[in-house]
């Protein structure tokens, strides 16, 4: 697929993301249907005080993409998925103490850094999201 095109599919998948909106959704429905492509990421949660942890595994769609969880994980996790088309990488620790969790989380594809965050409380970062390789 050559870049203009993906330059356009992520433009409109990003325009759906955004507002959320019926009319956008199908819109995006489509595209994800339609880049068939797969990507390989590596979630990497490290820290401390993590309840639990939530990720996009791969399933569902790019606009309700299922979600897997851990619980209690022994620090540092890391996880490689397989996801498809437009599909956004996603991880999001949950942690144990309003005060004392720290926790890192990082997004990484062929070594390269997508997405990182660090932060403290209940839910430390807000997590890491990542717009997908396959668009860009």
């Amino acid at each position: 697929m050559n870049r203009t095109v993906r330059a356009a599919v992520c433009s409109v998948a990003v325009a759906g993301l955004a507002l959320g909106l019926s009319s956008c959704s199908e819109t995006v429905d489509k595209v994800d249907k339609a880049v068939d492509e797969t990507y390989e990421v590596t979630y990497e949660v490290t820290g401390k005080s993590v309840e639990s942890i939530d990720f996009h595994g791969g399933g569902g769609t790019a606009m309700e993409p299922k979600i897997e969880s851990v619980k209690k994980p022994k620090l540092p996790w890391t996880k490689t998925v397989t996801l498809r088309g437009i599909m956004p990488a996603g991880v999001m620790p949950i942690g144990t103490d309003p005060e004392g969790a720290q926790v890192t989380c990082k997004i990484t594809h062929k070594g390269k850094v997508l997405e990182e965050q660090r932060g403290k409380g209940l839910v430390a970062t807000g997590g890491c999201i990542a717009e997908s390789p396959v668009t860009g």
